[in-house]
Protein backbone atom coordinates (compact mmCIF):
# COMPACT_ATOMS: atom_id res chain seq x y z
CA UNK A 1 0.00 0.00 0.00
CA UNK A 2 1.39 3.53 -0.94
CA UNK A 3 1.80 6.30 1.38
CA UNK A 4 -0.24 9.12 1.12
CA UNK A 5 0.91 11.87 -0.68
CA UNK A 6 2.41 15.28 1.27
CA UNK A 7 -0.03 18.02 1.27
CA UNK A 8 2.60 20.26 -1.27
CA UNK A 9 1.22 17.52 -3.99
CA UNK A 10 -2.15 17.41 -2.76
CA UNK A 11 -1.84 21.29 -3.12
CA UNK A 12 -0.03 21.52 -6.35
CA UNK A 13 -3.00 19.13 -7.82
CA UNK A 14 -5.98 21.38 -6.11
CA UNK A 15 -4.07 24.16 -7.55
CA UNK A 16 -4.14 22.59 -11.35
CA UNK A 17 -7.75 22.41 -10.95
CA UNK A 18 -8.15 25.92 -9.73
CA UNK A 19 -6.71 26.76 -12.91
CA UNK A 20 -8.21 24.51 -15.46
CA UNK A 21 -11.65 25.32 -14.32
CA UNK A 22 -11.38 29.25 -13.99
CA UNK A 23 -9.40 29.16 -17.09
CA UNK A 24 -12.09 27.09 -18.91
CA UNK A 25 -14.86 29.03 -17.57
CA UNK A 26 -13.62 32.49 -18.80
CA UNK A 27 -12.87 30.87 -21.78
CA UNK A 28 -16.79 29.74 -22.42
CA UNK A 29 -18.42 32.64 -21.01
CA UNK A 30 -16.08 35.03 -22.60
CA UNK A 31 -17.02 33.04 -26.40
CA UNK A 32 -20.52 33.10 -26.34
CA UNK A 33 -20.63 37.46 -25.82
CA UNK A 34 -20.14 39.65 -28.60
CA UNK A 35 -16.37 40.19 -29.48
CA UNK A 36 -17.06 43.17 -31.90
CA UNK A 37 -19.34 45.41 -33.29
CA UNK A 38 -19.92 47.40 -36.40
CA UNK A 39 -22.45 49.57 -38.86
CA UNK A 40 -22.37 48.37 -42.81
CA UNK A 41 -24.46 50.75 -45.06
CA UNK A 42 -27.44 49.42 -46.37
CA UNK A 43 -29.03 49.87 -50.02
CA UNK A 44 -31.77 51.84 -49.26
CA UNK A 45 -29.09 54.07 -47.60
CA UNK A 46 -29.77 52.98 -43.76
CA UNK A 47 -27.57 51.84 -41.51
CA UNK A 48 -26.88 48.55 -39.96
CA UNK A 49 -25.72 47.45 -36.69
CA UNK A 50 -24.17 44.32 -36.89
CA UNK A 51 -21.96 42.21 -34.19
CA UNK A 52 -20.23 38.87 -34.29
CA UNK A 53 -19.36 36.52 -30.80
CA UNK A 54 -16.65 35.49 -30.28
CA UNK A 55 -17.48 31.57 -30.86
CA UNK A 56 -18.81 33.26 -34.46
CA UNK A 57 -15.08 34.48 -35.09
CA UNK A 58 -13.32 31.71 -34.14
CA UNK A 59 -14.11 28.02 -32.85
CA UNK A 60 -10.32 27.84 -31.92
CA UNK A 61 -10.83 28.57 -28.32
CA UNK A 62 -13.67 26.56 -27.42
CA UNK A 63 -12.36 23.56 -28.84
CA UNK A 64 -8.85 24.09 -26.81
CA UNK A 65 -10.05 24.95 -23.84
CA UNK A 66 -12.45 21.81 -24.00
CA UNK A 67 -9.34 19.55 -24.58
CA UNK A 68 -7.77 21.63 -21.45
CA UNK A 69 -10.67 20.29 -19.18
CA UNK A 70 -10.68 16.80 -20.70
CA UNK A 71 -6.65 16.83 -20.17
CA UNK A 72 -7.39 17.75 -16.05
CA UNK A 73 -9.61 14.91 -15.78
CA UNK A 74 -6.82 12.11 -17.65
CA UNK A 75 -4.63 13.07 -14.72
CA UNK A 76 -6.08 11.07 -12.70
CA UNK A 77 -6.28 8.63 -15.35
CA UNK A 78 -2.55 8.35 -16.13
CA UNK A 79 0.78 8.16 -14.68
CA UNK A 80 4.90 8.81 -15.01
CA UNK A 81 5.50 10.19 -18.34
CA UNK A 82 1.57 9.67 -19.67
CA UNK A 83 1.11 12.20 -16.95
CA UNK A 84 3.59 14.62 -18.14
CA UNK A 85 2.71 14.17 -22.00
CA UNK A 86 -0.97 15.66 -20.89
CA UNK A 87 0.32 18.01 -18.98
CA UNK A 88 2.20 19.16 -21.87
CA UNK A 89 -0.54 19.03 -24.01
CA UNK A 90 -3.11 21.21 -22.05
CA UNK A 91 -0.34 23.66 -21.77
CA UNK A 92 -0.72 23.68 -25.57
CA UNK A 93 -4.05 23.71 -25.56
CA UNK A 94 -3.87 27.00 -23.71
CA UNK A 95 -1.31 28.78 -25.47
CA UNK A 96 -3.68 28.02 -28.74
CA UNK A 97 -6.35 29.52 -26.67
CA UNK A 98 -4.57 32.75 -26.41
CA UNK A 99 -3.31 32.73 -30.25
CA UNK A 100 -7.19 32.30 -31.19
CA UNK A 101 -8.39 35.01 -28.73
CA UNK A 102 -5.61 37.17 -30.36
CA UNK A 103 -6.86 36.07 -34.23
CA UNK A 104 -10.58 37.05 -33.01
CA UNK A 105 -9.96 40.35 -31.51
CA UNK A 106 -8.30 41.61 -34.71
CA UNK A 107 -10.36 39.82 -37.07
CA UNK A 108 -12.57 42.18 -39.77
CA UNK A 109 -13.40 39.28 -41.69
CA UNK A 110 -16.03 37.52 -39.49
CA UNK A 111 -17.65 40.96 -39.04
CA UNK A 112 -18.05 41.64 -42.93
CA UNK A 113 -19.36 37.93 -43.40
CA UNK A 114 -21.80 39.02 -41.15
CA UNK A 115 -22.59 42.25 -42.82
CA UNK A 116 -22.75 40.45 -46.06
CA UNK A 117 -25.77 37.42 -44.47
CA UNK A 118 -27.52 40.29 -43.13
CA UNK A 119 -27.77 42.25 -46.55
CA UNK A 120 -27.29 39.57 -48.70
CA UNK A 121 -24.49 41.24 -50.60
CA UNK A 122 -21.12 39.43 -51.07
CA UNK A 123 -18.84 42.88 -50.56
CA UNK A 124 -20.85 44.29 -47.82
CA UNK A 125 -17.96 45.48 -44.96
CA UNK A 126 -18.42 47.22 -41.90
CA UNK A 127 -17.23 50.50 -40.84
CA UNK A 128 -16.80 51.99 -37.36
CA UNK A 129 -15.75 49.10 -35.97
CA UNK A 130 -15.26 48.45 -32.11
CA UNK A 131 -14.31 45.59 -30.15
CA UNK A 132 -15.16 44.33 -26.61
CA UNK A 133 -13.03 42.99 -23.94
CA UNK A 134 -14.21 39.77 -24.03
CA UNK A 135 -11.14 38.19 -26.74
CA UNK A 136 -9.00 39.53 -23.78
CA UNK A 137 -11.32 37.56 -21.17
CA UNK A 138 -10.61 34.46 -23.07
CA UNK A 139 -6.68 34.83 -23.43
CA UNK A 140 -6.30 35.19 -19.48
CA UNK A 141 -8.52 31.73 -19.54
CA UNK A 142 -5.92 30.69 -22.05
CA UNK A 143 -2.78 31.60 -20.33
CA UNK A 144 -4.54 29.77 -17.00
CA UNK A 145 -4.89 26.76 -18.86
CA UNK A 146 -1.47 26.61 -20.12
CA UNK A 147 -0.37 27.40 -16.18
CA UNK A 148 -2.33 23.92 -14.96
CA UNK A 149 -0.73 22.14 -18.17
CA UNK A 150 2.75 23.65 -17.25
CA UNK A 151 1.97 22.94 -13.46
CA UNK A 152 1.38 19.22 -13.91
CA UNK A 153 4.19 18.52 -16.33
CA UNK A 154 6.23 19.86 -13.28
CA UNK A 155 4.54 18.74 -10.02
CA UNK A 156 2.75 15.76 -11.76
CA UNK A 157 4.82 12.47 -11.29
CA UNK A 158 4.21 13.36 -7.55
CA UNK A 159 0.16 13.58 -7.59
CA UNK A 160 -1.63 10.59 -6.41
CA UNK A 161 -3.30 8.38 -8.95
CA UNK A 162 -6.54 6.40 -9.15
CA UNK A 163 -6.24 3.09 -7.09
CA UNK A 164 -5.76 -0.37 -8.11
CA UNK A 165 -9.23 -1.47 -7.80
CA UNK A 166 -9.98 1.10 -11.26
CA UNK A 167 -7.14 -0.38 -13.33
CA UNK A 168 -7.65 -3.65 -15.32
CA UNK A 169 -6.62 -6.93 -13.99
CA UNK A 170 -3.25 -8.12 -14.78
CA UNK A 171 -2.37 -11.15 -16.23
CA UNK A 172 -1.36 -12.18 -13.01
CA UNK A 173 -4.03 -11.84 -10.93
CA UNK A 174 -6.19 -13.32 -13.40
CA UNK A 175 -3.63 -16.70 -12.93
CA UNK A 176 -3.92 -16.90 -9.27
CA UNK A 177 -6.60 -19.86 -8.29
CA UNK A 178 -9.93 -18.14 -6.58
CA UNK A 179 -10.88 -19.37 -2.84
CA UNK A 180 -14.13 -21.57 -4.48
CA UNK A 181 -11.88 -22.94 -7.15
CA UNK A 182 -9.73 -24.43 -4.28
CA UNK A 183 -12.73 -25.10 -2.38
CA UNK A 184 -13.91 -27.45 -5.60
CA UNK A 185 -10.62 -29.12 -5.65
CA UNK A 186 -10.26 -30.32 -2.15
CA UNK A 187 -14.19 -31.64 -2.52
CA UNK A 188 -13.22 -33.52 -5.67
CA UNK A 189 -10.35 -34.89 -3.52
CA UNK A 190 -12.62 -36.22 -1.04
CA UNK A 191 -14.86 -38.08 -3.60
CA UNK A 192 -11.96 -39.98 -4.99
CA UNK A 193 -11.15 -40.89 -1.28
CA UNK A 194 -8.03 -39.09 -0.93
CA UNK A 195 -7.14 -37.34 1.79
CA UNK A 196 -6.46 -33.85 0.77
CA UNK A 197 -4.51 -32.75 4.17
CA UNK A 198 -1.37 -35.08 2.74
Amino acid sequence: MSSPAPKTDRRSLALMLLLTAVGALLVLTSVGRTWAEGVVAGTAGGRLAVSVTGSELTGLPTGLALAGLAAAVAVFAVRGAARTAVGALAAVAGLGVVVGAVIGATDTAGLDAEAAGRLALAGAQAGQISRTLWPWVAAVGGVLLALAGMLTVRSGRSWPAMGARYEAPTAKAAARPRPTDRSAELWKALDRGEDPTD
